[in-house]
């Protein structure tokens, strides 16, 4: 398949074009969910083809709660990727987890409210665990990287994602972090790793 690509990338804010493939071609993509965020970037790095979406759009017009994670997600599957890989911009409800700090999450709790959740619309039932929501080679593999590149690391985070665009009072952020146990909080990550 000419568009096709293994890795997929979904850039948070701050990452509109990831400037690292060697060539690169753009694609307009059509799914059943509607057009993605933006131009589906398509390119090689180190021989390892890569789908790139802007999760906000090029200069940051989607907010959150407006993001089309279904036909994001589905145009990466459209050309054939496998594995995705979607940092999110964060705010911290530890003290221990300082700005610049890499958090790689493990498990996260839903606060959002009006999101689409699921491919399955109807005409069939389908249950999906999401008891480990993330992929463990892939988390693996970064948090190896971040030993490596002795970047300050949290390789167990909760990320607590509401619904957005605004932020959590400091009543919210004090019952997720006190009684939720959650580590961090962002407005992304649901329902993209539920699909």
């Amino acid at each position: 398949m000419a568009n096709s690509a293994d890795i997929g990338i979904i850039g948070g804010t701050g990452i509109y074009d990831p400037g690292l493939f060697s060539s690169k071609r753009e694609t307009k993509m059509h799914t059943p969910y509607g057009e993605p965020s933006d131009l589906v970037t398509i390119g090689e790095y180190s021989g390892i083809k890569i789908a790139f979406i802007p999760r906000h759009g090029r200069g940051h017009r989607i907010p959150p709660h407006s993001i089309n994670s279904r036909a994001n997600i589905w145009a990466l599957k459209q050309l054939g990727v496998k594995r995705i890989i979607a940092p999110s911009a964060v705010g911290s409800l530890q003290e221990g987890y300082k700005p610049g700090d890499i958090a790689i999450p493990d498990q996260f709790i839903d606060f959002t409210k009006k999101r689409q959740y699921t491919f399955y619309d109807g005409g069939q039932v389908c249950h999906v665990s999401v008891a480990d929501p993330f992929c463990p080679e892939l988390r693996n593999t970064a948090i190896d990287r971040m030993k490596k590149l002795k970047f300050p690391m949290h390789n167990k985070a909760t990320y607590v994602c509401i619904e957005g665009p605004r932020f959590s009072t400091r009543v919210e952020s004090k019952f997720f972090r006190d009684v939720l146990k959650a580590d961090i909080i962002g407005m992304t990550l649901v329902p993209e790793v539920n699909l």
